[in-house]
């Protein structure tokens, strides 16, 4: 993990993972196949890639009461207690459909919809994720969506992890299937025997899932492409080396390409957190994945003054973004692009990552620039309501008609002109 000095030219934009052909041709057919054979080839892919041979893929109430015994009661009730904070954020995010009259009879508003059905895909293999479970279902159980469906990839022993199904299972889901990968992807977005399709899918997952999504999009909807995780630190020399090590490798621990990034006014709190950094490695039960993000993606910037930095982070858009300085709320208005801020030297990423409220699944690669973290709007739709009066219409109807011949659409003031003369 190397320190620089920032400059005019650094650019910390990362580019967005597209895959390579051999990637994309490998997601194309397994869709295919999936859409052509259905549950049979969700059987040979399962076995082909989890090594499980699978005749059922739904999850079984049985085996939902069996996770609650593999699970401590004291973290059934830290799940719960989770779950509540997250209901209660994103309950603070609903909106009313609406709608306004003029004083001619016209009535203008916006009718809000939950979506039919959604599908929530929970990463497997290296980690579980009961709090993937949360932060996609629970906002969607908010929005009030009907029919939600979470899939997820089975361990060697044919099943999901217990806390991944006590997770599902406080959230409200009751339709799990034990899948994962494109082949995943492809059963949500056009259905098999056994499972309906559905019309959005979110939730986080490797190459293989990230390009599904991309594939099945405008069939279905989707939440975002999401690249690996990123957390960009903003500091002064107030933070604590030890502090700010820890949480850079809490990203750094996700995934080899995972990115953790440091912006500094001080050398010396560089110099100290990239020591740390090296210190608290050799202690991590996931070493390996960790050492390889920090070599490749992690990085340390030392900034002239704190202008400099902001502008630094800015550019960066990071996915997490920690304010760690003597004032961190003087410098929230000049953030511009993250996709969740934590402010101070105690709100570290985790506390965001499973228990204060606000959702995880934020945008990565720099697309804080554009898009927002995943929240209740992702599983409504909105309808435009017109209602427009007889007075309207005689008063703005050879407006909307000269308008429409502008863009050479005859048709379109005809319409309006019947109107008028009726």
């Amino acid at each position: 993990m190397e320190i620089f000095q920032i400059d005019g030219s650094l650019s910390l934009k990362r580019s967005v993972d597209g895959g390579t052909e051999e990637q994309r041709k490998a997601v194309q057919n397994i869709i295919a196949e999936v859409r052509a054979s259905g549950d049979h080839a969700l059987r040979t892919f399962t076995e082909k890639f989890d090594s499980v041979p699978l005749d059922v893929f739904l999850v079984t109430e049985n085996e939902i009461s069996e996770a609650y015994k593999m699970v401590s009661s004291q973290l059934v009730d830290i799940i719960t207690e989770a779950a509540a904070n997250i209901r209660k954020y994103h309950e603070k995010q609903l909106r009313p459909s609406w709608m306004t009259t003029e004083e001619n009879g016209t009535m203008l508003g916006q009718k809000v919809t939950p979506l039919d059905s959604v599908g929530v895909y929970v990463p497997g293999g290296t980690a579980a994720y009961p709090s993937s479970v949360l932060m996609n279902v629970i906002p969607a159980k908010t929005a009030g969506v009907d029919r939600i469906v979470m899939v997820s990839p089975p361990g060697r022993d044919g099943k999901l992890p217990a806390g991944v199904l006590v997770a599902a299972d406080i959230a409200g889901v009751k339709e799990i299937y034990k899948i994962g990968g494109a082949q995943a992807i492809a059963a949500l977005a056009y259905g098999t025997e056994t499972i309906e399709p559905v019309d959005k899918i979110t939730g986080p997952g490797n190459i293989y899932v990230a390009l599904a999504k991309r594939e099945v999009f405008g069939d279905v909807a989707i939440d975002m492409i999401a690249g690996p995780s990123e957390i960009g630190i903003l500091a002064d020399e107030t933070a604590r080396a030890n502090e700010i090590a820890a949480d850079l490798l809490s990203q750094a621990e996700h995934d080899p390409r995972a990115c953790a990034v440091l912006v500094t006014t001080s050398r010396t709190l560089a110099e100290d957190v990239q020591n740390e950094v090296y210190k608290q490695l050799s202690q991590l039960p996931r070493k390996d994945i960790a050492t390889e993000a920090i070599e490749n993606f992690g990085a340390i910037y030392v900034a002239a003054d704190m202008d400099e930095a902001v502008a630094a982070i800015n550019q960066l858009a990071p996915e997490h973004l920690e304010i760690v300085t003597e004032n961190p709320m003087e410098l929230l208005g000049k953030i511009k692009h993250a996709g969740a801020i934590f402010l101070g030297r105690y709100s570290s990423e985790p506390v965001g990552d499973y228990f204060a409220g606000p959702n995880h699944v934020l945008p990565t690669n720099g697309t804080a620039r554009f898009s927002s973290p995943l929240g209740v709007e992702d599983f409504q739709k909105k309808s435009s309501i017109i209602l427009y009066s007889e007075k309207a219409m005689n008063d703005n109807g050879e407006k909307i008609a000269e308008f429409a011949r502008l863009e050479g659409l005859e048709a379109h003031a005809r319409a309006v002109e019947a109107r008028l003369k009726s």
